[in-house]
């Protein structure tokens, strides 16, 4: 969809130095950029790059000025340019209509907008609000609730008593309510623990392609309004994760975690069951959290065991020594020994 320059740099909330008529087509790189491009920098070392970039207008910062090119001058250029990428190329709807071969139960509440593709199954005494598009292949369970202006995407599977809020996204192979990990240990081996209880998606979260929510055993397992989980992301049974959160891809989450608001976690972080994160805690890539272990607010950590950023890079750069370490104590006490 194309637009003007003008146009953007008032659909960003932006100030506008140049051609206000230059016309813009699609977004781009400003290594990648041609004529008719939009393009972003964060940082003025790049500013030379983008200047002489083919692209015909950069989104920049407040104080940025530039002869001889389009500026659109904005307070988070990251943010706004996100924002023009939308407008310019919008997502093509996943599906339009209700394809032929959906299954749909008859005591299934679908409202008149709601789209399905093909071999959707929409089992007894669903609900799915309007807006809302289910991709190829999906299952949802008996008694899920769908909310308004969600986006399953192929092959997504919900179980029985899954609730998923308003403007959910679910990408392909994901798959919410599964049992969760939960046996007794007897003599004759192990049995399994009731997995009875739900999952709670609420509004604005994204969950990434391959990920597993399992469902609470006798209470719920919540992830909070505008949570986003990157791909194979595994939440435990029973695991609370507050709003605003991301978590990036291979982190695995045991039961009964309770992760606060604003919490950003690296990829392939590990957390043992019962474990605490307060709010706004930052967790560093491929740290590992023990069970039962509390992460205070505000704290950024590393490592395994997780311990603040500070302490972590205090003691990190002797493990690469530990073999020159122990050389040097073995020579001394050999050199004890011989006295």
């Amino acid at each position: 969809m194309p637009k003007t320059a003008g146009e953007l740099a008032a659909y960003v909330g932006g100030e506008l130095v140049g051609d206000a008529r230059a016309n813009i087509r699609g977004v781009a790189s400003a290594e990648n950029a041609k004529p008719g491009d939009l393009i972003y920098i964060e940082s003025d070392k790049l500013l030379p790059a983008a200047l002489a970039s083919p692209a015909s207008a950069v989104l920049v910062g407040k104080g940025v000025f530039a002869r001889d090119k389009t500026l659109i001058r904005v307070a988070n250029p990251k943010l706004a340019f996100a924002r023009a990428a939308a407008l310019l190329l919008p997502e093509p709807p996943l599906v339009t209509d209700r394809h032929p071969t959906a299954l749909i139960h008859p005591t299934a509440r679908l409202e008149e907008s709601v789209a399905l593709g093909p071999y959707v199954v929409i089992e007894e005494n669903a609900r799915i609000g309007r807006h809302t598009r289910i991709g190829a292949g999906c299952v949802v369970g008996a008694n899920c609730e769908i909310g308004e202006d969600c986006v399953l995407f192929p092959r997504v599977t919900l179980y029985r008593n899954v609730h998923l809020g308003h403007r959910v996204r679910v990408h392909s192979g994901a798959v919410i309510g599964s049992d969760g990990f939960g046996y007794v240990r007897t003599e004759a081996g192990y049995e399994k623990f009731p997995q009875r209880g739900t999952v709670v998606i609420e509004d604005d979260v994204e969950i990434g392609a391959g990920c597993t929510i399992d469902r609470g055993a006798l209470d719920e397992t919540r992830i909070g309004r505008g949570s986003k989980l990157d791909n194979l992301v595994h939440v435990g049974h029973n695991v609370r994760i507050g709003p605003d959160c991301v978590i990036a891809a291979q982190t695995g989450i045991s039961g009964s975690v309770s992760i606060g608001a604003r919490v950003m976690i690296g990829g392939q972080v590990g957390f043992g069951d019962h474990c605490r994160v307060e709010d706004d805690v930052v967790l560093g890539g491929q740290a590992g959290i023990l069970p039962g272990k509390i992460i205070r607010r505000g704290q950024t950590v590393w490592g395994t065991p997780a311990r603040p950023l500070d302490e972590f890079k205090k003691t990190y750069p002797y493990w690469a020594r530990l073999p020159e370490l122990v050389a040097r104590l073995d020579a001394l006490e050999q050199k004890r020994a011989s006295k």
